[in-house]
């Protein structure tokens, strides 16, 4: 079976790495001149608007799977009346617009914090005396890893707020949450839906810095009955990431990711089954696997440069993902993940201090 994917990121190339070994071939449609998935399977180098290459990189798929939301409606649409899209196109439309997304919380009685559409200064105005400062201004599409939104302080900042941010918007309260935490589920074809550990995230600049699973998190429940509304709701099968503010005992849905998820990279050596594998066995009829964890695990993502590989190989405990990336200040270049145990405390704190506090 051949599995389409649109992008040729690091995600689709942990897609690819988790498939091959499954007998699954792959495609790559992937519009920029960069990607990391040549050496994987054959790869369409061309823009969306590309009709007649869009339509070969379809004719040669059997199923099709997208690894981030950015993808056209348009795009979407059209795959899906020739060839099974999974996620559907509901799940992409609704998630790369956070405008549709809180309101589809507040459809399904899913707790979020206040928000509203906002189209010119006056309407951030009002929604800056009615829940003080700070707030968060947002763009309702693009935006991620801490791109696209900004924190407004006052009404100076407002003023001095360029015209253009303010161009199909939303504003969110801001709280002082306690941690935020993710679930990832996965859900099948035939209905099967399975559920990893609790993730909870540190973020630095909004760009994930480090995650660690928590076995029988108390908040596991509640974030479950969550994501099985919005999984029904959209009729979703594969990979599902939602991602939640907690304060107190409450949880506060912050946004949804229609595919596999930074927070779950983990799941590569930490889980009898990961992310990865268990999004190709939803998306092509397979039974899904094991989603327990093995152990306690931490993900750190390497941004900028990968550290010195040599070194690392002096500590059992460290798994290293080299994306295989152009290496550039502030980008996503490979991942670590490391096993926890009593054993390793004291040598983790080394490895930290020696290895990744200098990429870091």
């Amino acid at each position: 079976m051949k599995v389409g994917i649109l992008g040729g990121g690091q995600l689709s190339r942990m897609l690819a790495l988790a498939g091959i070994p499954l007998g699954f071939d792959f495609c790559f449609y992937e519009p920029s001149l960069e990607n990391g998935v040549s050496q994987l399977g054959q790869v369409i180098q061309k823009p969306y608007s590309d009709i007649e290459a869009l339509a070969s990189f379809i004719e040669s798929c059997d199923v099709i799977t997208y690894e981030n939301e950015n993808i056209p409606v348009e795009t979407a649409t059209l795959i899906a009346k020739c060839k099974p899209l999974h996620p559907n196109t509901k799940a992409l439309k609704t998630t790369q617009d956070r405008l549709l997304e809180k309101t589809m919380f507040d459809h399904l009685s899913i707790p979020t914090v206040a928000y509203q559409a906002i189209d010119s200064k006056a309407t951030l105005e009002n929604f800056l005396k009615l829940h003080g400062s700070p707030i968060v201004l947002k763009k309702r599409r693009q935006g991620y890893d801490g791109k696209g939104q900004c924190k407004i302080n006052s009404m100076q900042d407002i003023i001095e707020l360029s015209n253009d941010f303010l161009n199909d918007a939303i504003a969110e309260q801001f709280i002082a949450f306690d941690r935020e935490i993710s679930i990832i589920a996965v859900k099948g074809i035939n209905g099967d839906c399975r559920y990893y550990d609790i993730c909870q995230n540190y973020h630095e600049k909004g760009i994930l810095h480090h995650t660690q699973n928590k076995i029988d998190d108390p908040m596991f429940n509640t974030a479950k009955i969550y994501v099985d509304k919005v999984i029904q709701h959209l009729d979703y099968v594969g990979c599902i990431s939602f991602e939640f503010f907690q304060k107190g005992t409450q949880l506060f849905a912050n946004e949804i990711a229609p595919r596999v998820h930074n927070s779950g990279h983990w799941t590569i050596e930490g889980a009898q089954t990961s992310q990865f594998e268990n999004h190709l066995r939803a998306i092509t009829g397979m039974g899904l696997g094991n989603t327990a964890s093995t152990d306690h695990f931490q993900m750190f993502n390497l941004l900028g440069a990968i550290p010195d590989k040599e070194g690392m190989m002096n500590y059992d405990f460290v798994h290293l993902h080299d994306y295989q990336k152009i290496a550039k200040p502030g980008r996503k270049v490979g991942h670590i993940t490391l096993l926890l145990s009593k054993d390793t405390t004291e040598q983790k704190e080394k490895f930290l201090k020696e290895c990744l506090n200098k990429v870091i």
